[in-house]
């Protein structure tokens, strides 16, 4: 045994909701606990089950500025039901007598079966597997005693830090070239951390910090990327490319002695732009599965995604000029898609639990073709798309083969706003 529970915290969440639920997940070996459904109820989620329709009537799940006033959570609230499963944790450690929650992390001797519970589906459960305690040698302790060593003093981002230092400090424009390879994991999230503790949410000015880089990107490859960071990648990228991203620039496209063809490769990997906020993609290839899913404010423009685009998007600007996957917007309730479609695959491979054929509109019949067609001139500024670049010589012809997507309640939404 390489003795990897001493350095490691173990998690436990789902239908975490008593100290009672607490005591029971820490003598089966846990060290935190994950809470989520009660504390949402205690901040006045009435479990409508409309998370994903932006129609939550409390105000919760929401991005409807008039919803959002019925919000009536206070984080006392939160910090009063969490005192209440404190005492209670405290109260049962002290029948157990446990003075610590370390004491008791991994007691399963402490359980027991209430068998005057038993019916007939639960008859036939064994949990003595569950509710075994191995005989441990000595030097193993069951628990995290001590901090395993993440190679933070190494990471790449350090370097990226110093050279940016001009920028942090005064706000002055930088340009470096870089290679990267994909062992570097998260590169451009701590260039990120180090803007926001210094400039908050609004970053830099666009175009601070310009990177040049070479390679292929590990994962997480700008994750929560900021504004102010604008990055010019020539190679490919891993999974969750732009997670969270914030505001920054990411521009991704293949080498000149690449021969492949662009809209029929993948160029970054899956579930890019996850829960993206703000800022701009374009990669000269295809993107992988859950492509912009919960992407609620970036923009981007990619020759073809997989499956489950889009998916739960609540707001921003996708624009896809090639193939797409299966299950595409499922559960998108805002923001703007278009997807170049002459082959009109769209009707066949959406998902019709939230859009339906009323929300898929022709570009002509829209008022995005000038919105659309300046998309489409950065995407071949930034990557030198070749795929681009034959739309737009023939832009009078392609644009009766692009079609838009939105929901129809937040086309609503748009066009009200535009009255007041």
């Amino acid at each position: 045994m390489n003795n990897l529970r001493s350095r490691v915290k173990l998690e436990t969440d789902g239908q975490m909701r008593t100290g009672k639920d607490v005591v029971v997940a820490a003598l089966l070996g846990a060290e935190e606990f994950g809470f989520a459904t009660t504390p949402l109820v205690v901040m006045g989620c009435m479990m409508m089950r409309k998370c994903h329709s932006n129609t939550c009537p409390m105000g919760v799940a929401t991005q409807n500025p008039e919803l959002r006033k019925k919000f009536k959570g206070k984080v006392e609230h939160v910090i009063n039901y969490f005192t209440f499963v404190a005492n209670e944790v405290r109260e049962i450690m002290a029948q157990l007598g446990f003075r610590t929650m370390d004491e008791m992390i991994g007691r399963v001797d402490k359980l027991e079966i209430n068998e005057l519970l038993r019916n007939e589906k639960t008859k036939d459960l064994d949990f003595s597997s569950i509710l075994y305690r191995p005989n441990l040698p000595q030097r193993i302790v069951g628990r995290k005693i001590m901090e395993q060593d993440h190679g933070i003093d190494t990471a790449y981002d350090l370097k990226l830090i110093e050279f940016a230092k001009p920028s942090l400090e005064n706000k002055t424009k930088v340009t470096g070239d870089f290679k990267i390879k994909n062992i570097n994991r998260t590169v451009g999230t701590m260039l990120s951390g180090e803007i926001a503790k210094r400039y908050g949410a609004e970053g830099l000015p666009d175009d601070t910090i310009t990177l040049n880089l070479t390679g292929s990107t590990g994962q997480s490859f700008m994750a929560f990327g900021m504004k102010g960071i604008t990055i010019n990648l020539t190679g490919d990228c891993n999974d969750y490319v732009g997670k969270g991203l914030s505001g920054a620039k990411i521009k991704v496209k293949l080498s000149k002695e690449c021969t492949v063809k662009s809209d029929e490769n993948i160029i970054v990997g899956n579930t890019v732009l996850y829960g993206a906020t703000s800022g701009e993609f374009y990669a000269n290839g295809k993107a992988g599965e859950r492509f912009a899913v919960r992407n609620s404010g970036a923009t981007a423009v990619v020759e073809g995604v997989g499956d489950h685009g889009c998916e739960y998007m609540t707001g921003g600007t996708v624009v896809i000029l090639g193939d797409i996957g299966r299950n595409f917007a499922a559960g998108m309730s805002g923001g703007k898609v278009f997807v170049y479609d002459p082959q009109k695959q769209l009707g066949i491979k959406i998902n019709h639990g939230v859009i339906n054929s009323s929300d898929i509109e022709s570009l002509i019949d829209t008022k995005d073709e000038a919105r659309l067609k300046d998309l489409i001139e950065k995407h071949y500024e930034y990557t030198d798309s070749k795929k681009s670049k034959a739309i737009l010589d023939n832009w009078d012809k392609e644009k009766l083969n692009i079609v838009r997507v939105i929901p129809k309640m937040y086309k609503k939404l748009i066009s009200e706003y535009k009255a007041v």
